[in-house]
């Protein structure tokens, strides 16, 4: 499944001079949801090196925590 631009990360709390917390939910594995780029439009909604992203893969189900590496305008990538 790919990543769908109207089902994008969730933003779960902001801190002044530190991290967000994202969630995001979908089938996709979390290996798929870090990989380069994937959250295509992470710069549009405000994703920043350093903030948290909650993953929910529903298909499986299991969860994992990411942080973003980078933020480029092709996308974010998650380590």
């Amino acid at each position: 499944m790919a990543y769908d631009t109207t089902k994008p990360p969730v933003r779960m709390s902001q801190g002044i001079d530190s991290f967000t917390v994202w969630a995001y939910q979908s089938a996709d594995a979390a290996a798929t949801v870090k990989a380069a780029g994937y959250i295509s439009n992470a710069k549009d909604i405000g994703m920043k090196v350093g903030d948290l992203v909650l993953i929910a893969d529903t298909g499986t189900p299991l969860g994992s925590i990411a942080i973003v590496s980078a933020v480029a305008t092709s996308g974010a990538t998650l380590a």
